[in-house]
């Protein structure tokens, strides 16, 4: 069984690092999980969503031409995709719908620049602005 980018295969943690975990794979092979793709929230700390001896499901990100394979963890599971929209109240907001990242992002953005946007008006409206005054 060749591997190769895209595939996902069935492996055994064999080593943690503080950077990630080397999971021994079919044929004999070993791949490293970087931390960042061991699981979909933060990770500070690998031991504690990995041990030694784990079987884990992993997805080949990576083949590099001297060997090296790269590993995801969090991208071999298989999420449902939601192409409906949830149930909506009057005010168009989702229930129990926690705000994404991206949400969240855009609305900091634009609350900052409506912010940004007074401040400069307001310092623009005052006579004389950062210059001398004039006596």
């Amino acid at each position: 069984m060749a591997i190769e980018a895209g595939s996902k295969l069935k492996g055994k943690v064999s080593g943690i690092t503080n950077f990630g975990a080397f999971v021994d794979l079919p044929d004999g092979k070993t791949g490293l999980v970087h931390i960042s793709e061991v699981a979909d929230r933060y990770v500070k700390d690998i031991h504690d969503v990995l041990s030694i001896g784990d079987e884990v499901t992993v997805k080949v990100l990576q083949v590099a031409p001297d060997g090296k394979i790269g590993l995801s963890i969090r991208k071999a599971v298989d999420k449902p995709r939601n192409t409906s929209r949830g149930p909506r109240n009057g005010g168009g907001r989702r229930f129990n719908h926690a705000p994404s990242f991206e949400d969240k992002i855009s609305r900091y953005l634009k609350e900052s620049e409506d912010r940004l946007s007074t401040i400069k008006r307001q310092t623009e409206s005052k006579r004389g602005g950062r210059g001398a005054r004039r006596g």
